[in-house]
């Protein structure tokens, strides 16, 4: 089953299939880079979404290509040593959702932080583990990434924080890493997944509420492979344009089969929250500014306690606090 994503700016949803990307600009002799048509996402709350052209380098095409063929290979080989009982317990494999965790990385920096589901190896290795510490952690084994006493579920890395098996929970502990990030007054944002069929969850709901109450640099991601175990989305959900979940939160619908799709409106919500956070840096810089003017510029000589009572008047005098001392007025 091809697999896709579901969507990217605070909340997302399920994506069409739609065929490759057309190649808009293209000069000969390998060019190292090339401009290609991505397909314009559906908006939820926004004005204006992600840019629908995108310039892919060849060093970076090469770099993606090479980060989701290994995935893929690693993800068959993860199935193969299951069948074969060599990895033991649970084993949730993202093949075909390759142009998800490479797509998404590409769009944010490594400083910021990644939450996801029970479908996690692919994000481990795009966080930067190995695929040998990947698979010697399926196997139990102690140059696994997590000695391998975690298993499938639960790989981590810096600044990824793992699966999670309790079906929609890395959710609100998404949103709290967002807290964090704000909390620091670092420039980060947490990019929060979880499939379709964890998008019904009471706690997702909640987690909404408080990103949207608190500002929170957090990106809500619905990887939408349109079942979750056995039952089809619209079985599942009223409603399965996941995008439009967060009602106030705005959302973007996201061709998942797509990279340059997904990395371009990853860049955008993420440049989305961060520009949030630059408008509460500006503001409490300029009531800084203007609370150190306050309290540092001086007070009005004592002569001009009698100036601007009358708005016309020419000069006169007027008497102080005693009858002998006078002041001067002056409009």
């Amino acid at each position: 089953m091809r697999k896709m994503l579901a969507a990217v700016s605070r909340v997302l949803s399920g994506a069409s299939q739609k065929p490759a990307s057309r190649v808009l600009v293209a000069s000969r002799n390998f060019a190292n880079d090339a401009t290609f048509e991505i397909k314009k996402c559906d908006l939820h709350r926004l004005e204006e979404g992600p840019p629908v052209t995108t310039v892919l380098t060849r060093e970076d095409g090469l770099k993606y290509y090479r980060m989701m063929q290994t995935v893929r290979r690693m993800e068959l080989k993860a199935d193969q040593l299951y069948k074969q009982k060599i990895i033991r317990g649970f084993c949730h494999l993202c093949d075909g959702q390759e142009a998800c965790c490479v797509g998404l990385e590409a769009g944010i920096n490594p400083t910021d932080h990644l939450i996801t589901a029970y479908r996690a190896h692919g994000f481990t290795f795009t966080r930067g583990l190995s695929v040998r510490e990947i698979l010697a952690e399926l196997t139990g084994r102690k140059g696994g990434c997590a000695k391998g006493k975690g298993g499938s579920m639960h790989m981590y890395a810096k600044n990824f924080y793992g699966g999670n098996g309790i079906v929609g929970a890395q959710v609100p502990l998404g949103a709290g890493i967002a807290l964090a990030c704000k909390y620091n007054g670092k420039d980060e944002v947490c990019l929060t997944l979880y499939g379709d069929g964890a998008a019904n969850q009471g706690q997702i709901f909640e987690a909404y509420n408080m990103a949207a109450l608190w500002k929170l640099p957090c990106i809500f991601i619905c990887e939408n492979n349109r079942y979750g175990m056995g039952t089809s989305v619209e079985r599942a959900a009223a409603s399965t344009d996941y995008y439009k979940r967060g009602d106030f939160i705005p959302g973007l619908r996201v061709d998942g089969m797509d990279i340059l799709c997904v990395r371009e409106a990853t860049k955008f919500a993420a440049a989305y929250c961060r520009s949030g956070k630059e408008i509460d840096v500006e503001v409490r810089k300029e009531i800084e500014d203007a609370a150190q003017f306050a309290t540092a510029d001086p007070e009005p000589p004592l002569e001009e306690l009698g100036y601007h009572i009358y708005s016309s008047d020419p000069p006169f005098e007027v008497r102080g606090a005693n009858q002998w001392i006078k002041f001067k007025s002056v409009s």
